[in-house]
């Protein structure tokens, strides 16, 4: 699986309406499932959604894990991991990136597979990480890639060194 994380400064992850209706206004036709209900969308404290790009690919997991309620534990650990790894760089950019992680409230992340990926997903994947980029105060991290200025320069590369 391919992972990427918005450490996100707001309080509270906007409702999951909010970022269908951006990814619609943006020419993407998000694929919900079906079993779930309509208030649902509307819902502050959700936590897990598969939103689908493309009837015959598989849908990207979202997760929302905040500074406190049920996945805290997990929440502390990403944070954690990425205190840790940012602390190693010295350059100015990894020092912001490292605010941004220490001031985090919530961390927005998607999975997908690689294998079943298409230009149309990763698209897909980037207006959503776009919404939590602008509308929480986030930064953007891609793993085996970095962290990422809010108009999508690398900033912080932490792709994984040839030897």
């Amino acid at each position: 699986f391919v992972y990427s994380r918005v450490f996100c400064q707001k309080e509270n992850s906007p409702p999951l309406r909010l970022l269908i209706d951006f990814l619609k206004a943006r020419g993407q036709t998000p694929i919900v499932p079906k079993n779930i209900d309509d208030a649902a969308l509307d819902e502050w404290a959700w936590v897990q959604i598969s939103l689908g790009y493309h009837r015959d690919r598989k849908p990207i997991q979202i997760f929302c894990v905040r500074d406190r309620g049920t996945y805290q534990d997990v929440f502390g650990q990403e944070q954690t991991q990425y205190r840790d790894l940012l602390t190693a760089y010295e350059d100015i950019e990894a020092q912001l990136a490292l605010e941004f992680v220490n001031r985090a409230q919530f961390i927005l992340t998607t999975r997908f597979s690689k294998d079943d990926m298409t230009d149309e997903g990763y698209d897909f994947n980037g207006w959503i990480l776009e919404f939590y980029q602008e509308q929480c105060n986030g930064i953007v991290q891609i793993d085996d890639q970095g962290f990422y200025s809010p108009k999508g320069d690398l900033i912080v590369d932490m792709a994984p060194q040839e030897d």
